[in-house]
């Protein structure tokens, strides 16, 4: 099943509907490029792009709880048809049950994090590195606002040729679990950007988070990459300014892979040597994923709600799985 303005259209109405995953990253499911599955036994979609003789599930079946395990089963036998198979990734701790009746195995694979708007501030010594940081990109006569994507998308296309350029030869633009721009849904998103000389700095987009902890997802991110230091912070710290305002309950950073590892896995029947080898990558796997740089940027904001997340492989915990994850994110 491809994706077309009907499923597309479905599956957000399934993020918005069924929260009980409470899954941060949910709005990335209608990126274009998904395609979607559906079933007569079940309402809700799963999101998933095939990728070899892989089907890589994005999060868990956005359904209603009771019915989950029905709709994972469907898709299970729509996989074997075509004589492919299932990895999950970004899957919840409060979809594990579903996977676990139909035989994968679950591994942790690195957390999301979010801040408490209601009681976030930037004061004290602890973020005097942060607000000083801020302060000299906004010294150097950077502006930040909220914009409209009609009037910036030209210049951020071309920001972002710019910043691609800078991270290797043949290195191509992440997609699938990593937000985009334009499009059906762009009005459902926030921009904001940072002006130096009437021209682009950077930007950062924002996306609807729906279920228990409901707010904004820090998405998309791009800056000049001659720059000064603290744009991206500025506009961030912009951006939290008017969500507070606006009595928005939560700001979410995103998924970052290997990061967070709980020390003893809790979900049974996961692999020990796959959950040390997300460890390795964490230490040593910057040409995979740069998670560490990634995780600093977050930590900056000492977020206060760390969620782990989870990869799940229909037959056992393997490195092809894994490799078809970021197949299917263009990134190998």
């Amino acid at each position: 099943m491809h994706e077309n303005p009907e499923e597309s259209d479905r599956a957000l109405e399934s993020i918005q509907k069924f929260t009980v995953a409470d899954n941060p990253s949910a709005f990335l499911a209608v990126n274009s490029g998904n395609s979607y599955f559906s079933s007569p036994n079940s309402p809700g979609v799963i999101v998933y792009r095939p990728t070899g003789r892989y089907l890589v599930q994005f999060g868990g079946p956005f359904a209603p709880a009771e019915t989950r395990g029905a709709l994972l089963k469907d898709f299970v036998s729509f996989a074997a048809e075509q004589g492919r198979t299932i990895v999950s990734v970004q899957v919840q701790a409060a979809d594990a049950e579903p996977y676990l009746e139909q035989g994968f195995t679950i591994n942790q694979m690195g957390a999301s994090y979010a801040i408490d708007l209601s009681t976030f501030s930037l004061r004290g010594t602890a973020f005097m590195q942060l607000r000083n940081k801020i302060a000299r990109s906004l010294r150097s006569g950077l502006q930040v606002r909220e914009v409209s994507l009609d009037d910036w998308e030209s210049q951020m296309r071309e920001l972002d040729t710019r910043w691609l350029g800078t991270k290797g030869e043949g290195v191509k633009q992440l997609e699938f679990l990593i937000g985009q721009y334009g499009g059906r849904y762009q009005s459902m998103r926030r921009l904001f950007v940072g002006v130096l000389d009437g021209k682009l700095a950077g930007y950062i987009t924002y996306s609807p988070v729906y279920g228990a902890q409901p707010g904004w997802l820090h998405d998309l991110t791009r800056r000049l990459p001659d720059g000064p230091p603290g744009v991206m912070e500025a506009i961030n710290k912009a951006a939290i300014d008017i969500f507070t305002a606006e009595g928005v309950e939560y700001l979410h950073f995103g998924f970052t892979p290997f990061t967070s590892l709980d020390v003893r896995p809790q979900l049974p029947g996961h692999s020990k040597a796959f959950h040390w080898f997300m460890g390795h990558l964490w230490e040593h796997g910057a040409g995979v994923y740069p998670a560490q740089t990634q995780l600093a940027y977050k930590q900056k904001w000492a977020p206060g709600v760390v969620l782990p997340e989870y990869i799940a492989f229909q037959h056992g915990a393997s490195i092809p799985s894994l490799v078809h994850i970021f197949r299917a994110c263009n990134a190998v």
